[in-house]
């Protein structure tokens, strides 16, 4: 930790953390939004002579992986552990950082004090905590949960016939957007309200634009974006936070009961599917279907 702190300039990240555990039925997952401080992976792996934008090592090293201290009995009482490509890690501007503040202060136990991986974009899984070890391989990580868990397949796979090699481990996360200022429970009077939320996209890609539909999905109007309060949120410009999630808002009229709709677009033109039928996945992750609101309208105290 010392050489962290006299070798290293200190960088400042504000980040999405997110699970990719958002499932086939549900919209609930977990999410960490912070602003995290440490030393930049790449700087460190520079000090131990492996240069930035470096893919391949001398000896055949093109992935970084992340050992914990903390044990699980996935690994059979082993530690639990993840990797990301070297070239990730070696890249400035992917920002991976190795935190130990959050917020301006010191890493709380449950956050993972003293050290841990903050990997922006991807999955929450590849942003181990209580950091241990780090490892220069010459594949990815042989552990469970980059090899038989969160790994994405099609909908004819099932329990019987799964191949985990099949598949890639997850990494970046799709667009998506949540509704927060409503939910399926809310009763309201007749007339304009508020649709606001968030979006996010994994890899760094800015949000182009969310859209709102009234009228379960028939009709859309754009919402605005911004980040902080006040300021117009362009995507991909030099103000905005790439890691970070976008806020968006649009006041809209409801003169009866309905289904309220949002969905996100990407820099990268990637759209949310319409329902979680057409990615249904055994696993169950990444439901980014569009969110739906049902409202009721009628007497309300609101």
């Amino acid at each position: 930790m010392c050489h962290l702190y006299l070798n290293n300039p200190k960088e400042y990240i504000n980040l999405l953390l997110f699970c990719a555990v958002r499932t086939n039925l549900s919209f609930l997952y977990h999410f960490l939004s912070a602003v995290w401080s440490g030393a930049k992976l790449a700087d460190v792996l520079e000090l131990v002579g492996i240069p930035n934008l470096t893919s391949v090592t001398r000896s055949g090293g093109k992935h970084v992986e992340f050992v914990s201290i903390d044990k699980c009995k996935e690994e059979n009482g082993g530690p639990y552990k993840a990797s990301i490509p070297l070239s990730q890690a070696t890249n400035p501007e992917a920002d991976v950082l190795l935190a130990y503040e959050m917020n301006g202060e010191p890493l709380n136990r449950d956050h993972g004090y003293p050290l841990r991986v903050v990997v922006p974009g991807v999955i929450g899984a590849r942003s181990v905590k209580w950091l241990d070890t780090i490892n220069i391989l010459a594949e990815e990580c042989q552990g469970f949960f980059m090899q038989k868990d969160y790994k994405m397949f099609p909908p004819s796979v099932n329990w019987d016939n799964i191949n985990w090699k099949s598949r890639r481990p997850l990494m970046d996360f799709p667009v998506q957007c949540v509704i927060c200022s409503l939910e399926d429970v809310n009763v309201m009077k007749p007339g304009k309200a508020k649709v606001s939320g968030y979006a996010v996209s994994g890899g760094g890609r800015g949000i182009e634009r969310v859209d709102i539909s009234v009228d379960g999905g028939k009709n859309w109007v754009e919402a605005s974006r911004y980040q902080k309060t006040g300021i117009p949120y362009i995507a991909d410009h030099m103000s905005s936070d790439k890691w970070a999630w976008v806020f968006f808002e649009v006041i809209i009229d409801i003169p009866h009961s309905t289904q309220i709709v949002a969905k996100a677009v990407d820099t990268a033109a990637n759209v949310q599917p319409e329902s979680v039928e057409t990615i249904w996945n055994l696993r169950g992750v990444l439901n980014t279907s569009w969110h739906r609101v049902q409202v009721r309208v009628g007497h309300s105290n609101m």
